[in-house]
């Protein structure tokens, strides 16, 4: 049989049933059984017992009148449907169910461990052990904190005839005042220990923060203040890590190792300072070598322009040489030697005001890609663009200072640009660029 088929069955089934007539349900009362004799013209309809049904399960009481992202977001509370477990009371509650005995005892043993493989150096190991042990304890201390800060909300409790305590219906055994303080000590301890294996991994800020968890435990933990400081110390937090130690220091001010992390603050707060001194004398010099700069290229009548978007040159840049600190000096500038015709370019780094174009045409020249041999120092002309768009032209034997002073040209981004022309294609290049200059005013 076709499913199809099984459908049409069923539908013409249920389509029979609904063209019967229903008999009435009382809604409350209980079942009599009527002994009138039906008004003439009417017809018998006995009294019938009201239906029953059972009760749902739990779990459709669950999903009763429930969205499916609701019904999902619950399950996802229960440790067994978790997709991600998280470290809350639950959850460690259920994973301890793999330990035998109470969590002091589990969480004892799991610090034996854990001081074993630290003594060995095996301090990853070490950690997981300590962090084992740390969620087990944790997560009792959570469960008494939320005990006390909503005691309205818990659940009563009924001591049974064994002297034990049954809570939402389970046994749990009442945990005494010393055991609790046990817990605490060893809680302690672990976190303790577990920032000595943070600080020998270099893991400083998880070391600072178990310490941290160590003294709201117990604010008197030497060996948390110790290593607090030295975990603070290894990142250069010297603020932080000498507060560590002070606080240490003012409980036992006799403790050798406080006494020792505490003459490292100081030597580490020296050597910063140093540092931060040089710094500061450096970014002052710095400043007072440009405002220099500006003066001479001022007193020079130097015209200076800063684009939007600078070519990086690492340290290249004007300069005042041979002694940067001193006015008298001359300045220095990066300059590009392009040739246009060619699509070719050369950098010079330092081209002092007082040379010109032959002392650096002499060495530039032959240039490895003129085949042609165009490019000699008798051969080219050179120019420069103005600032109004136009072109001068420069003479060789001419300083740098005499084309740059008053004002015509100007030095673009700390850079001097300057046009190498062979003197047989220089009338047609100069032509085309005025051309290309007033074609951008015309548009």
């Amino acid at each position: 049989m076709h499913v199809q088929e099984i459908s049409d069955e069923v539908a013409e089934r249920l389509k029979l049933e609904q063209s019967q007539p229903q008999p009435e349900i009382e809604a409350s009362g209980p079942a009599t059984t009527s002994t009138e004799q039906p008004q003439s013209g009417s017809e018998f309809i006995p009294n019938i017992a009201p239906v029953m049904f059972p009760e749902l399960s739990p779990g459709r009481a669950m999903t009763e009148k429930k969205s499916v992202d609701e019904v999902v977001a619950e399950l996802k509370k229960t440790p067994f449907f978790m997709t991600e477990l998280e470290e809350n009371d639950e959850t460690e509650a259920f994973k301890a169910l793999a330990y035998e005995g109470t969590p002091l005892e589990n969480a004892s043993e799991f610090k034996e461990q854990g001081n074993d493989c630290f003594k060995t150096r095996r301090w990853a190991d070490a950690k997981e052990f300590y962090t084992k042990g740390i969620l087990i304890l944790a997560a009792e201390e959570r469960i008494r904190k939320r005990a006390d800060d909503q005691p309205s909300q818990q659940p009563p409790k009924v001591k049974s005839e064994f002297g034990e305590e049954r809570l939402n219906g389970e046994k749990k055994q009442a945990a005494s005042e010393d055991e609790i303080c046990q817990e605490r000590a060893i809680l302690e301890s672990l976190y303790v220990n577990r920032a000595a294996c943070h600080l020998e991994l270099k893991n400083y800020r998880s070391c600072w923060l178990d310490g941290s968890a160590a003294l709201r435990l117990n604010p008197k933990n030497i060996k948390a203040y110790y290593r607090s400081a030295r975990a603070f110390l290894a990142v250069g937090r010297i603020a932080e890590a000498d507060d560590a130690c002070s606080r240490g220091l003012a409980l036992d001010e006799s403790n050798s190792p406080l006494k020792t992390v505490a003459r490292d603050i100081i030597k580490k707060a020296e050597e910063t300072s140093a540092q931060q001194r040089r710094e500061a004398d450096r970014l002052a010099k710095e400043k007072r070598r440009e405002m220099l700069i500006k003066a001479a290229l001022k007193a020079r009548e130097v015209r200076t322009r800063v684009t939007a978007q600078p070519p990086e040159m690492e340290d290249a840049g004007v300069k005042l040489v041979p002694d940067p600190d001193d006015p008298a000096s001359h300045l220095c500038f990066p300059t590009v030697l392009l040739y246009p015709v060619h699509l070719e370019s050369d950098f010079i780094k330092a081209f002092n005001e007082t040379d010109s174009l032959a002392d650096h045409l002499g060495y530039v020249f032959p240039l490895p890609w003129d085949r042609e041999g165009a490019y000699s120092l008798a051969g080219v002309e050179c120019y420069m663009e103005t600032v109004a768009g136009g072109l001068i032209r420069l003479g060789k034997k001419v300083p740098l200072l005499k084309a740059l002073a008053g004002g015509k040209v100007e030095v673009v981004d700390e850079v001097v640009r300057i046009f190498v022309l062979p003197k047989s294609q220089a009338a047609a290049w100069v032509e085309e660029f005025k051309m290309k200059k007033a074609a951008e005013r015309g548009s």
